[in-house]
């Protein structure tokens, strides 16, 4: 990026702020007259057509003011952004939602999603927690019909998996609670390879059951993360730039398709770091479909148990000191929720 200086560090400030608050391009007179700026409005002319010329910002049309570039934005979140926090009033009413919630992941990855999207005004993403070694938490065995049995097997972290088996002959709920207690003694808190290592049973249904869990386990230990919850997504759609927009659109489907997230989240938050916000503007030269946004990501949770990621998604014209203070608290808030639990 170009050193810029310090009168010009201050336009490119104020036509960003204008622009997240307006959705319309900023003009010299506007600025001058606006802030009350110790500058003539040429002066300002000059400076954001240097900004232009240096790529921070653009000209929708020829008579038009300016608008940001996604090397404004980037300058701006990087240099000139000054660190905020959320208010003391808003910090305590979210300690407050949390802490009257029962002892349940699912109900804080819920709350925490609607939290991220009232307080950011965007689409909201939080994934389970998930450890980097799955482990079993329970097994259980339901009889279902005739010969078909439900398995539902729950992991450290809360992850849920569940198939069906057809036995060679009957049981009944007794039997598979038993059954189910038997494997329960040997199986809880290993991982795939501690499985691998168990005693081979002679028993066959005890066998098939054993197989599914341990591939359960691989597949769990190849994803990044765990069960997704979403929320906000009308606020982008709202959005005036995302009005009948296929960008909107491209953008959400990430959000919603399980590969591409997962992708994204490799890529970007893959480390166990939990102290840091990743802030992804135009999907980076690497997301298409984010080549219109800003993602606001963030790890929470204890990298030696278990963690997950939490974040926020709207336009490139977001709050960006509002919404990294949220994503920021609330991953402190559940990372500590985390510590607690496990």
């Amino acid at each position: 990026m170009n050193e810029l200086s310090e009168r010009q560090k201050q336009i490119l400030t104020l036509v960003i702020h204008e622009y997240i608050r307006s959705a319309e391009p900023v003009g010299s007179k506007h600025l001058v007259e606006n802030y009350h700026l110790d500058m003539s409005s040429a002066t300002v002319r000059n400076e954001l057509a240097v900004l232009t010329e240096q790529g921070y910002l653009r000209q929708p049309h020829t008579s038009a003011g300016r608008v940001p570039t996604e090397e404004g934005y980037r300058y701006f979140v990087g240099r000139l952004m000054r660190d905020t926090t959320l208010p003391e009033d808003t910090r305590r009413t979210i300690s407050h939602q949390f802490y009257q919630m029962p002892n349940d992941i699912r109900q804080w990855m819920k709350l925490a999603a609607s939290i991220l999207a009232t307080q950011s005004k965007a689409a909201s993403l939080v994934t389970a927690p998930h450890s980097q070694r799955a482990r079993i938490k329970h097994l259980g065995l339901i009889s279902t019909h005739g010969r078909q049995v439900l398995a539902v097997l729950v992991l450290e972290g809360g992850d849920l998996h569940q198939t069906f088996f057809t036995m060679e002959q009957p049981y009944t709920q007794e039997q598979l609670t038993n059954l189910a207690t038997k494997i329960n003694q040997m199986v809880i808190g290993l991982d795939s390879s501690s499985l691998t290592s168990l005693q081979v049973t002679t028993d066959k249904t005890e066998r098939e059951i054993l197989q599914w869990i341990g591939d359960t386990l691989k597949q769990a230990d190849a994803l990044v993360a765990g069960e997704i919850y979403l929320d906000g997504i009308t606020n982008v759609l709202s959005e005036p730039e995302f009005a009948d927009s296929e960008d909107a659109r491209r953008a959400l489907h990430l959000l919603e398709e399980r590969t591409l997230l997962q992708d994204l989240l490799t890529r970007t938050v893959l480390s166990n770091d939990t102290k840091s916000v990743h802030v992804l503007i135009g999907g980076e030269g690497t997301f298409d479909e984010l080549r219109q946004c800003s993602i606001i990501l963030a790890r929470y949770g204890a990298p030696e148990l278990a963690s997950g990621t939490l974040g926020v998604l709207g336009p490139m014209r977001m709050s960006y000191g509002r919404s990294i203070s949220v994503v920021r608290f609330v991953s402190n808030l559940l990372s500590d929720m985390v510590a607690e639990q496990w």
